[in-house]
């Protein structure tokens, strides 16, 4: 590692290769303690990986990667991170962290986390009650590892194993970069370790008073019916389907049902029942991307109509490859922070969102959530986790306007905690995950890049301006047919996996 000769040395780094990446990176781990209260007790391997500066000068301060979900591995996701922040490469070591219980760090996966479970029939899939005894039997399972306490895998010592790592590499300040749940994970960093931050860019933001299971119902029915209004609004989808709420009520007040779908491997029809928390998560997924919910008018008049393959295929096409969830991890995270015995009482606005009976969404969600905490080992968050201190240095955050997990309103009040030093732009169009546009991409380089901190603040502030006018993706209507598909489209395409189970099987936030 030429650019980082020191570096290496000094930190036992070795060559190895990741995922899509077309050249050599170099690895290490760090030992930590499981339980940091117990210096003789179990040791946990933590897994890093540095992709040095191309420059021959470099910067000193690299750039560290924070993962969704909780739950996802960000070296499985380094080849991509790497190809976004290309011009961030060109002066800057960029660094990826696998925090505890994800990707290489003392994994928490449950046998439903392995690509070989899509080999199950889909029905077995999609049985919620089934899918509550596979997580207590991972939870047991889980539990018999060497380091299977359960209650050691929070945000707070995950934070503090990548400031270890920090130290191993010989780093004084970092900038960070955090998508989703990984916002969470940054703001823990700046508060547990503030000299530590240069700049910081959170994507989506996630507070840690943000309760998932209670916010979901609200977020998501805002997203949705954010939809619907658009529908109306755009002429050639508000002639193919001019009652599409109501007829997206009618979906789901026809539930169960069992319905044919073809399995993803073998293309063969299987039977499955529908059940409303599965086909919830169904029309939650594509509200992701904008450009998938796009096919959401469709898909629903076609599941109206009978035919359920478009919309369990739309739901499927979110994710990508690498970045799988480690159940186990997601589970101990939630259950000890956003359910755990100090966390702030739930928003009294989102509660009353899942109990009104306009909102499809309901509580499913957070009932399983609770079900499933109920027998599982809940670390303790110190109150002080839940606050958010004044920053430091420059922080830009970022929310999509049409976000159906982490929208606007949770960015905005954590940029007025922070203060001074942190701007809050929303791109009205944008779905979770406002830097896969390039122009914003392009900013946030820039904003790393700026010396002065005045003058990042700056780039900051007006950085997200080039994606003001990205309209939304037009909704899909085929033409001369609405509101249904071709004849040869009417039975859809297979879907690439079984369709998203209630609970969470890629980042949830």
């Amino acid at each position: 590692m030429a650019a980082a000769a020191g570096t290496a040395a000094d930190a036992g780094l070795r060559p190895c290769r990741l995922p899509d990446l077309p050249h050599a990176a170099w690895c290490g781990s760090v030992q930590r303690l499981l339980d940091p209260a117990r210096p003789q007790g179990v040791q946990i391997a933590v897994h890093y990986a540095v992709l040095p500066a191309l420059a021959r000068h470099k910067a000193a301060d690299p750039v560290f990667f924070f993962a969704g979900g909780p739950g996802q591995s960000v070296i499985e996701l380094a080849g991509a991170l790497a190809g976004r922040y290309a011009r961030l490469g060109q002066r800057r070591d960029l660094v990826f962290v696998d925090l505890r219980g994800t990707g290489r760090s003392a994994p928490l996966r449950c046998v439903e986390d392995d690509d070989r479970a899509v080999l199950q029939p889909l029905a077995a899939r999609a049985d919620e009650s089934l899918r509550r005894q596979r997580l207590q039997a991972c939870r047991i399972s889980l539990q018999a590892l060497p380091y299977g306490d359960l209650r050691f895998f929070t945000t707070s010592l995950a934070v503090a194993d990548v400031d270890a790592v920090r130290q191993a590499l010989g780093v004084v300040r970092l900038n960070a970069i955090g998508g989703s749940y990984g916002t969470r994970a940054v703001l823990e960093l700046m508060r547990l370790f503030p000299a530590t931050v240069r700049r910081a860019v959170l994507d989506g933001v996630a507070p840690p008073d943000m309760r998932l299971p209670d916010a979901a119902a609200r977020d998501n029915q805002a997203a949705l019916d954010a939809l619907f209004a658009a529908c109306h609004a755009e002429p050639a989808c508000a002639r193919a389907h001019p009652a599409l709420q109501a007829q997206a009520q009618a979906v789901l007040q026809s539930l169960p049902q069992t319905v044919l779908l073809p399995h993803p491997l073998t293309g063969r029809p299987e039977p499955l029942q529908l059940q409303r928390e599965t086909v919830l998560a169904m029309l939650r997924a594509p509200l992701y991307a904008p450009a998938l919910a796009a096919g959401l008018p469709a898909a629903v008049a076609e599941a109206a109509a009978g035919r359920w393959a478009p919309l369990a295929a739309l739901a499927s096409a979110v994710g990508g490859a690498g970045g799988g969830l480690a159940t186990g991890l997601h589970f101990s995270v939630v259950c000890a922070e956003d359910l755990g015995p100090n966390a702030p009482p739930a928003d009294p606005a989102d509660g009353a969102a899942a109990l009104n009976p306009g909102n499809g969404f309901g509580a499913s969600f957070a009932q399983l959530y609770r079900q499933v905490c109920a027998d599982w080992p809940r670390g303790a968050a110190a109150p002080a986790f839940y606050t958010v201190p004044p920053a430091i240095a420059p922080v830009w955050l970022l929310s999509g306007g049409l976000d159906p997990v982490t929208p606007p309103r949770h960015g905005q009040r954590v940029a007025e905690a922070l203060g001074a030093s942190a701007r809050h732009s929303v791109v009205a169009n944008a779905g979770h995950g406002v830097t896969g546009l390039g122009c914003v991409r392009d900013a946030v380089a820039r904003f790393i890049s700026t010396e002065d901190d005045q003058a990042a603040l700056g780039v900051a502030a007006t950085g997200a301006d080039c994606a003001a006018t990205v309209p939304r993706p037009l909704a899909f209507v085929p033409p001369g047919l609405p509101p249904g598909l071709p004849p040869g489209l009417q039975s859809g395409p297979a879907p690439s996996r079984p369709p998203a189970p209630a609970a969470p099987t890629g980042a949830a936030r």
